[in-house]
């Protein structure tokens, strides 16, 4: 079984084509863990509904404390050999499932790409040419065994550039499939669309403390990825 763990805040305008994305899978054994982050529109009753039509869907609620401590949240309670992450925002095409399924056997997991939507625009596609080109967790199907004990930081923005190092800094084997069935919407009110300068300050201080204490592979991975997050933000792409 693969389970899919959604945090939501406040993403009514996109929940439920995210949700009917996950239901409409080739694959049916599936879990739908939505954990809502104390919502204060009406995302709640969206993932509610979706609980009383099908039993693969499940809620957990808890008080506003940020898309960390929810995907933990999802991860405490997921029950699936397999586990992604998808946010509300976004959408997976049908075959998402299926196309990972097949590339997961021998490895610990399957590294995909996505097109960024908005709306029916696809603005543009990326598959990946190495594991470390994407640092969202998203796009990535995993065997539940190889998380064991790797949580998100919590109490902070861009808490995926840490968990996907620390999911590097292990000895975890990877496939890359050229396959771009994430539909990564473009939504304005996202953290990502914003600048954080301070969040982007305190993310960079602490990947310098890593590699500081790193060597080898380890730390050519970590400052390539600042590398490439110092271009990402000053192109805002």
């Amino acid at each position: 079984m693969i389970s899919f763990i959604v945090p939501i805040y406040n993403a009514e305008p996109y929940l439920k084509t995210c949700v009917q994305s996950l239901l409409n899978q080739t694959e049916k054994d599936i879990e739908i863990l939505l954990i809502d982050d104390g919502s204060t529109d009406g995302s709640l009753t969206i993932a509610q509904h979706y609980v009383q039509h099908d039993s693969r869907v499940q809620v957990y609620q808890q008080p506003h404390a940020g898309q960390s401590a929810a995907r933990n949240l999802g991860l405490k309670h997921a029950k699936g050999e397999y586990i992604a992450f998808v946010d509300a925002d976004d959408s997976l095409e049908p075959d998402w499932c299926e196309r990972h399924l097949a590339a997961i056997d021998g490895v610990d997991y399957v590294q995909s790409g996505y097109q960024r939507v908005q709306g029916t625009t696809v603005l543009r596609t990326k598959t990946p040419v190495h594991r470390y080109r994407f640092i969202s967790p998203c796009m990535r199907l995993y065997r539940r065994a190889c998380l064991q004990g790797l949580l998100f930081t919590q109490g902070m923005i861009y808490e995926d550039v840490v968990w996907s190092i620390d999911l590097w800094m292990r000895p975890v084997t990877c496939r890359l499939i050229p396959y771009t069935g994430y539909l990564y919407t473009y939504n304005p009110d996202s953290t990502s669309s914003r600048p954080h300068p301070e969040a982007r300050q305190a993310l960079f201080r602490l990947l310098r403390q890593r590699a500081r204490k790193a060597s080898g592979k380890s730390r050519i991975i970590i400052a390539y990825t600042m590398l490439r997050l110092y271009l990402h933000f000053i192109t805002a792409r």
